[in-house]
């Protein structure tokens, strides 16, 4: 077996499969698998028959170098009489995307809705603060500015829905947006977007079913951006980010504790900063909104005592340095209170950063280890200041 290579697609048709499983809680497992790959392979057959029609290769799968038998001819009849409960409509959407084996088509033409001036300026404003694109180059980003394209919503509209496969990720531009799932058979909202945010990405970066329904509470606007662009520039991009940081993040010791699909998650939503010598990353007293591990180089974390506040001697007292793999910024999102302390960049430095929302999603399970670390913190703090009083306020 230590030589058996790994089928290409394999990673990537297991994922799906675990996303699905987590999302929609099957009772039967084995069931559910049935079902998932057979519609899998049902969408896998539209693509072969668009490859007769076209001449263009269907998205890849795993492959294994086999030979049909009558076997599969006879599974392939039982196939068609499956129907349950977790039956949805089959579309492209439901197709297994590689961006390893997308090819870059230099005809492919490039999607361009014209934009005014200042509907570009507000769409540039929209999509500022949204990680995905953090990680962009100019050029990329450019590029989607081009291709999203502008969506007026009426009150109770419903601009993606349960169960539904994926077409469009979205930015809200002005409105209020509720998030609604359904649980054992009632509508809950869990969540509202206001005149800001994103929505609809997980279908498309994970091939799975609308995870929520998405309603306009009033009347609103969103910007679009279609699925195909998304994959071409959003998922490659994300891939070739997690052929650089995976080895990184499993050096991690705080990720350790997580499972190999959220620490692919973590890597996607992380985006690289770089910051020249004395460079202030975090200023003490400012309210927190990430979390940073260094990817290279140095910080030195720094305090002012609040308990001298106002003295001349009360100047910042270095307590801490952390360097690759080493994290900071986790205790003010842990505490919910505003930065305890400084941090300086010691030489040129590289962090990757996560935002808090990101961070309260996915290292939930890693709060605990972070925690810990807080009594550490205050005896440090004791033993330069003789009290931890600034841990506390």
């Amino acid at each position: 077996m230590s030589n058996a290579a790994v089928p290409v697609g394999l990673k990537e048709l297991l994922q799906g499969y675990a996303v699905e499983v987590l999302r929609q809680r099957p009772a039967d497992l084995v069931e559910f698998a049935v079902e998932h790959f057979t519609r899998l392979q049902e969408s896998q057959r539209h693509g072969c028959c668009a490859k007769n029609r076209t001449g263009k290769p269907a998205r890849k799968g795993v492959t294994f170098d086999m030979k049909s038998t009558k076997e599969d001819e006879e599974d392939d009849e039982s196939v068609k009489t499956l129907s349950s409960k977790y039956t949805h409509r089959v579309s492209v959407c439901a197709e297994a995307y590689d961006p390893d084996d997308d090819e870059e088509d230099e005809t492919e033409p490039r999607v361009v809705h014209p934009k005014t001036d200042e509907q570009r300026c507000q769409l540039q404003d929209a999509c500022r603060d949204i990680l995905l694109f953090k990680t962009l180059e100019q050029e990329q980003f450019s590029e989607i500015m081009d291709a999203m394209f502008e969506v007026w919503v009426k009150p109770q509209e419903h601009i993606i829905d349960q169960g539904d496969d994926g077409d469009n990720f979205y930015v809200t531009s002005e409105g209020v947006f509720d998030v609604v799932v359904q649980q054992d058979g009632v509508s809950v909202c869990v969540g509202k977007y206001e005149n800001k945010g994103s929505f609809g990405e997980l279908a498309l970066m994970y091939n799975t079913q609308r995870a929520a329904t998405v309603i306009a509470r009033q009347e609103g606007a969103l910007w679009g951006l279609d699925r195909a662009t998304f994959h071409r520039l959003i998922v490659k991009n994300n891939a070739k980010k997690r052929r650089m940081y995976e080895a990184f993040i499993d050096c991690v010791p705080l990720l350790k504790s997580l499972e190999l699909s959220e620490r692919m998650k973590t890597v996607d939503v992380l985006a690289a900063r770089v910051f020249k010598d004395g460079d202030c990353i975090i200023k003490q007293g400012q309210k927190a909104d990430c979390f940073y591990i260094v990817e290279s180089g140095e910080v030195k974390i720094m305090i002012k005592s609040k308990t001298k506040a106002g003295q001349q001697d009360n100047t910042e007292v270095e307590i801490a340095r952390c360097s690759r793999g080493q994290y900071f910024g986790e205790l003010a999102l842990v505490t919910n209170k505003p930065r305890a302390a400084s941090v300086y960049a010691v030489g040129d430095t590289k962090c990757l950063v996560m935002d808090i929302q990101a961070f309260e999603r996915l290292l939930g399970s890693c709060m605990e280890i972070m925690k810990r670390n807080i009594s550490q913190y205050e005896d440090q703090l004791v033993a330069l200041f003789g009290s931890s009083v600034d841990l506390k306020y």
